[in-house]
């Protein structure tokens, strides 16, 4: 734990210092590095012959962790913000705007889907023995891991001036965060009623709030693949509910429904559908709002996996 949250405030420190270069391909580094993550979480999960049997199975319990994790969420936004509790321009709903919509969400899904299928590919090398065992050098993915620490930390040191922008927001909705981890926790305590993992399984894997990529191959390197397998899957889940659903989030729970329940995801895969449910003025919110999930990702899993 020590040392991935070393590498990222080590990050941190070098964006910091760097910030005044501009640097350009800080988040091609990061997605390639989530690409080999992912592809190598789906090769150890092919050569684990219990997981792979127990697939079906995990998928389910995925989905139910997702779903009460998901609606935990919204409730917690629903709270410090009611549907009618803060004031906002109103859009026509013409065609130009739903398409628009539409075109956020495909968007959304298209980068997700990629994502995946390096998952899907690794998985199948595996289980058809396209690839050897071997192939898998030991602690590889820890060190790709402490990479996408330091890049991930580097871009939040790099960016100080995202900070300034939060001096903007409402008092009370500086609380979104909180409220968007008490839901997600409350809804896994729910979900744990269904389960047969424990408490601190059900809060680690909550606690990627949409993050699969980091979520899915720490819980791995701390609790094993098949844990794992389930905190990517549900952390997908998630934010695909966010994606399909956010209309229907603000229409029953409020504008700030669906940037609690992208968690992680509000300032890049989830941000044009919150943009066009939720209306422009809440874009400073959800970028406040992932930059401190995406911040804390890192220290909750740990801390449910090491309790």
């Amino acid at each position: 734990m020590f040392i991935i949250l070393l590498f990222m405030f080590a990050g941190i420190l070098s964006g910091y210092l760097l910030r005044k270069i501009r640097i350009g391909f800080v988040n091609g580094v990061i997605l390639t590095l989530i690409w080999l993550l992912l592809f190598l979480l789906g090769l150890e999960v092919g050569f684990n012959n219990e997981v792979i049997a127990r697939f079906p199975v995990l998928g389910l319990e995925s989905v139910v962790v997702a779903v009460f994790a998901t609606l935990g969420s919204i409730s917690g936004a629903r709270i410090l913000l009611p549907p009618a509790g803060m004031k906002i321009q109103e859009e026509v709903r013409d065609k130009q705007t739903v398409v628009k919509s539409i075109s956020g969400m495909l968007n959304g899904l298209k980068g997700s889907l990629i994502i995946l299928a390096f998952f899907v590919a690794g998985l199948l090398l595996s289980v058809f023995a396209v690839l050897p065992e071997s192939i898998l050098p030991p602690k590889l993915s820890f060190y790709v891991l402490q990479a996408l620490m330091f890049s991930v930390g580097f871009s939040i040191g790099h960016q100080p001036e995202t900070i300034k922008q939060f001096r903007r927001i409402k008092s009370r909705v500086l609380l979104l965060p909180l409220m968007t981890i008490a839901g997600t926790w409350f809804g896994a305590l729910l979900a744990g009623l269904f389960s047969r993992y424990s408490v601190t399984d059900m809060l680690a894997v909550s606690s990627g709030f949409g993050y699969y990529s980091l979520s899915g191959i720490m819980i791995t390197e701390y609790r094993g693949a098949e844990l794992g397998t389930v905190a990517l899957l549900a952390n997908i889940v998630r934010e695909i509910l966010t994606l399909l659903l956010a209309p229907l989030m603000v229409r029953y729970f409020g504008q700030l429904a669906p940037v609690s329940a992208g968690g992680a995801t509000t300032m890049d895969t989830t941000f044009p559908i919150i943009m066009q449910t939720s209306g422009r003025e809440f874009a400073v919110v959800s970028i406040y709002h992932g930059f401190v999930m995406d911040f804390s990702v890192p220290f909750l899993v740990s801390l449910w996996c090491l309790w």
